[in-house]
């Protein structure tokens, strides 16, 4: 019996995500444990810059010590402004913190590049900042709502804790009983956690390099390269493994109208291979200076 290649099983978390252009492209979904190993790394980088703005607003108070006992007013009023700044400040940290990396070219937070994840629109389209927004708000209510009960209700209300508690478990255990091991706020924003396929792609921009390619048929400019990142390089390599010529035609139509030509009608398989190429050489030129480019909704970086 022939075995099958450890690269080519398939596990529980591999998927099958459909793009706008109707491009198949898998996936896989992101373990339990990378998710909470990123969460844990992005809460203690929160922590972290807190104490350092927490120390750098107290070296500001400190100042307002030296004012002289004719000023005693005035130190009040600059004691009270900041505390304010301070309030605002670790609000706007811990809600800030996640929308700023989500919603930027590599979708991910600190704690998830480092965990080697990121977010992604189950739909296959946009990550907006409606999604982004939503699932991080969730999160407020899944932790935050339990410590309103007790602060209502009492630390010394059995109900409260029981209540707490209870929400506490709804919530910490959603991931386990959907197999996209989803949470609350992903199923209502529409997204999921996906590992990020860092190696893999390294591996398709270079596995050819020692082989000459021909001198291509078709020539693309920069700007017309420039239109799509990894993720459709990678949908790109797919159709041509493939060999569906169903797929050529739709995949041609559709790249072949986001950059405005038409030279490839009745040759698309060698339009697409000569776009293929040329992505796969600027999108691995890009890797060397340090820049990337993961879909065509990003920018470099």
């Amino acid at each position: 019996m022939t075995s099958v290649p450890t690269s080519l099983r398939r596990s529980k978390r591999d998927r099958t995500l459909i793009t706008p252009e109707g491009i198949a492209v898998p996936v896989a979904v992101a373990s339990r444990g990378a998710r909470a190993g990123a969460l844990a790394l992005d809460l203690m980088f929160i922590v972290l810059i807190m104490i350092g703005g927490s120390m750098a607003l107290f070296y500001t108070a400190g100042g307002a010590m030296g004012l002289r006992a004719a000023d005693k007013g005035v130190a009040g009023h600059v004691f009270q402004f900041l505390a304010i700044v301070w309030i605002i400040a670790m609000f706007l940290l811990r809600n800030a913190y996640f929308l700023y990396f989500e919603l930027g070219p590599r979708g991910a937070t600190p704690g998830k590049r480092i965990a080697g994840i990121r977010i992604a629109a189950r739909d296959g389209g946009r990550l907006t900042a409606e999604m982004v927004l939503a699932r991080n708000l969730l999160r407020d209510i899944e932790i935050l709502m339990p410590i309103a009960f007790i602060a209502s209700a009492g630390a010394d209300s059995g109900l409260a804790w029981l209540t707490a508690a209870a929400w506490f478990a709804i919530f910490l255990l959603f991931p386990y009983f959907n197999r996209d091991a989803l949470r609350a706020g992903d199923i209502i924003a529409g997204t999921w956690v996906l590992e990020r396929p860092r190696h893999k792609l390294l591996a398709a921009l270079t596995s050819r390099q020692a082989d000459t390619p021909p001198a291509p048929s078709y020539a693309f400019s920069e700007a017309e390269l420039a239109v799509y990142g990894e993720f459709e390089l990678q949908a790109l390599e797919r159709v041509l493994r493939d060999r569906k010529n169903i797929s050529l035609d739709q995949v041609y139509q559709t790249i072949a109208g986001k950059i405005g030509r038409n030279d490839g009608w009745g040759d698309e398989r060698a339009f697409l291979e000569a776009y293929y190429a040329q992505l796969r050489a600027r999108l691995e030129a890009g890797m060397r200076m340090g820049r990337r480019k993961s879909d065509k909704y990003s920018g470099e970086a």
